[in-house]
């Protein structure tokens, strides 16, 4: 078990559960390679992966170690689509662009799951199904016409009644649901440790403990400068998402890094885990502050959602998801939470996922906004391709400029209101 996670994140259950990482030592010299990537979530070893199936030469540098970030710390939700429905996305991105961008979001889970029989990765699989569920009558049009516009899709997604997520959850607190056949959960931690794995068996160079410095050009490529040594490449990636720093010009600024909380239980007695999603689909919820929970594999009961906008206190920054689980669940009570931990993740203002091109040979993608398991492993490939000569006019997502937000620095206090504005709505049934 990695010595940094572990005295990094000593209440996240994932650093205690997840399979062995692989040997990512710091870059420790001078290299020179055909693509370079800064970044080791599941967009950067995505797209080492695909990118050393190809043929290429390619490094990989990771502040922390694979699965430090978002890709290590949340809620092990494989989700299919956007935020946005079908029909939204294709009036928003137009007739060529706005199809591609369904596909690959509603493709990803078939995607993810394929590349994990692929590569043999072990990471606690499951395909058992996504539950959206709505707990105000206000949010059933919004569930029927999601079910609505993916059959059109040829999704097979079904809507059930109270009584059918009654039945789906073990809770009284809905009135509707749809369930989406394509979604799942892992372990992501043991995702990212297989991605970077599978990357490495295929060819790649991954360095951990290995912070991009600065990026500057080198004729018509780039150097990617660290503390060990300088990445020289023809073609460079940066793949940083919710943890973003200066190393790109107004890309930090260009999102908001909202941190996202989850508690996990201990193994819960079988009697009592048969009560709460007695089929084993994900949940979340469909309202304006989003909470989302699933057992895993040892019967843990993993509850997430919003939680305090900065980096863990104590218990008390967990309490209100302890309590939301009691609430749904009051059997519960008495059992213990074992494991408390948030991260941080790319909100964009629009909910759309990025990809810019803001200078020759260098692409840059992040903002999934609470959906990248799937998603920016298809994102991955997308840069894959795009990096061995795939006209980015091809690719399934527009190329953006990068767009710093106004009055960025106050992202906390506007998320803290947005939070319980939010909270007052779903609660008033807005």
């Amino acid at each position: 078990m990695s010595s940094r996670l572990r005295l990094d994140r000593p209440g996240d259950l994932y650093v205690a559960t997840a399979t062995m990482a692989a040997p990512t030592p710091a870059l420790a010299s001078d290299r020179r390679v055909e693509v370079a990537i800064v970044g080791g979530g599941y967009t950067g070893l995505s797209s080492a992966l695909h990118l050393a199936e190809r043929g290429q030469d390619v490094a990989l540098v990771e502040a922390g170690e694979p699965g430090w970030g978002a890709a290590g710390r949340n809620g092990g939700q494989v989700n299919a689509g956007l935020k946005h429905e079908p029909n939204d996305v294709e009036r928003a991105l137009g007739a060529v662009q706005g199809p591609r961008l369904v596909r690959l979001a509603g493709g990803a889970p078939d995607f993810l799951f394929s590349l994990l029989e692929r590569h043999r990765i072990d990471c606690e699989a499951v395909r058992v199904g996504t539950l959206r569920a709505a707990y105000r009558h206000a949010g059933l049009p919004a569930l029927e016409a999601h079910v609505r516009q993916w059959r059109e899709r040829g999704v097979a997604i079904e809507l059930l009644d109270a009584a059918g997520i009654a039945s789906a959850t073990g809770t009284g607190r809905y009135v509707a649901a749809t369930r989406d056949p394509r979604g799942g959960a892992l372990n992501p931690l043991s995702y990212a440790r297989g991605l970077a794995a599978a990357a490495i068996t295929k060819g790649a160079t991954i360095h951990g403990d290995t912070r991009a410095t600065r990026v500057e050009r080198d004729g018509t490529g780039w150097r990617v400068v660290t503390p060990g040594g300088t990445l020289r490449a023809g073609t460079l990636i940066i793949a940083t998402d919710g943890y973003s720093d200066r190393l790109w010009p107004g890309l930090a600024q260009s999102f908001i890094p909202v941190y996202s909380s989850i508690v996990a239980t201990e193994p819960l007695p079988p009697q009592l885990a048969r009560t709460i999603l007695p089929a084993g689909e994900v949940l979340y919820e469909s309202g304006n502050v989003t909470v989302y929970y699933r057992r895993d594999r040892a019967n843990r009961l993993l509850m997430g959602g919003r939680g305090p906008q900065h980096e863990p206190r104590g218990p008390q920054d967990f309490r209100h998801l302890v309590r939301y689980a009691e609430s749904l669940w009051p059997a519960l009570v008495g059992h213990r939470w074992t494991h408390s931990w948030n991260g941080q993740f790319a909100l964009t203002p629009d909910f759309y996922p990025r990809l810019h091109a803001p200078a020759p040979n260098l692409l840059v993608a992040l903002g999934y906004s609470g959906r990248g398991v799937a998603l920016a492993t298809a994102m991955g490939a997308e840069l894959a391709a795009a990096a061995t000569g795939t006209p980015l006019a091809e690719l399934a997502l527009p190329v953006t400029a990068v767009k710093p937000m106004p009055l960025h620095r106050f992202w906390r206090v506007g998320v803290a209101i947005g939070i319980a504005l939010g909270r007052l709505q779903d609660r008033f049934g807005r």
